[in-house]
C-alpha cells in the first residue's frame, strides 16, 4: 500500500496541521505495516500558481522556459503521486477562511478533465475510487454549523467538495479548531483531535 501525505501549512514545527497529519500518517504505518508513504511539503518545495505559459503548454505550446519545465514535470509528478495512492493525509489550516495558496496550486495540477475526473452527458463524474482520505484541519475560530462564524467556513467544505468532485467520497476529518482562543482551549482542541487520530480503525 502507498499513502500520499501532504503538508501546506506555512508554519513549520509550530503547526497544529503538519503536527495532526503527522499523527494520522503514524496511525495508518501502525494499522497497515510496510506502508510506503510519500510526503510532499507544499511549501517548502511549492509549485508555481498557473499562468497563461501553463496553458500553453498544455495546449502543446513549445516550452522553452527551463522553470517552467521544471514545474510543468512537478505538476506530473503530482497527478501520479494522487493516483498511485492507497490512502491521502491532507494538513490543512484554514487561512483567512479558506485553504493555503500552496494547497490550492497542487489542486489545481491534479483535478484535471481526462485523469482525475470527466465530463458526460450527465455532468462531471469523478475517477478516482478506493481510496481513502483524511484531511487534518487546524482552524484559530470556531466555524463548525450553528456557530456565529459558520458562514465563514469555506475551507473543511471547499476541500471535501474537490475531494468528492474527483471520486473521492471516503474522507475522514480530523479537526481541531478555536486554537487561538488561548492556550487552554488549545490544548484541548489537539487533545480531542488526538483521541479521534487513536480511534481511527483499519
Amino acid at each position: 500500500m502507498q499513502l500520499l501525505h501532504i503538508d501546506s501549512s506555512v508554519l513549520g514545527g509550530n503547526s497544529a496541521s503538519r503536527a495532526l497529519s503527522a499523527e494520522i500518517v503514524a496511525r495508518q504505518a501502525a494499522l497497515y505495516p510496510g506502508l510506503k508513504v510519500i510526503h510532499r511539503d507544499l511549501v517548502s518545495d511549492a509549485a508555481l500558481h498557473l499562468s497563461p505559459a501553463h496553458m500553453a503548454a498544455w495546449q502543446g505550446g513549445l516550452v522553452e522556459d527551463a522553470s517552467l519545465s521544471a514545474d510543468l514535470a512537478k505538476g506530473g509528478a503530482y497527478l501520479e503521486e494522487l493516483l498511485s495512492a492507497d490512502i491521502i493525509v491532507i494538513g490543512a489550516p484554514m487561512y483567512n477562511f479558506s485553504i493555503p495558496s500552496q494547497l490550492k496550486a497542487w489542486i489545481d495540477r491534479v483535478v484535471i478533465a481526462g485523469k482525475t475526473f470527466r465530463y458526460g452527458a450527465n455532468g462531471a463524474e469523478g475517477l478516482l475510487s478506493n481510496k481513502k482520505a483524511f484531511i487534518a484541519s487546524s482552524r484559530g475560530n470556531v466555524y463548525a454549523p450553528g456557530s456565529p462564524a459558520a458562514a465563514f467556513e469555506h475551507h473543511e467544505s471547499y476541500l471535501t467538495g474537490v475531494l468528492a468532485f474527483i471520486g473521492l467520497t471516503d474522507v475522514a476529518v480530523v479537526r481541531a479548531e478555536g486554537l487561538a482562543f488561548g492556550a487552554e482551549a488549545k490544548e484541548a482542541a489537539m487533545s480531542k483531535a488526538r483521541q479521534h487520530i487513536a480511534a481511527i480503525a483499519a
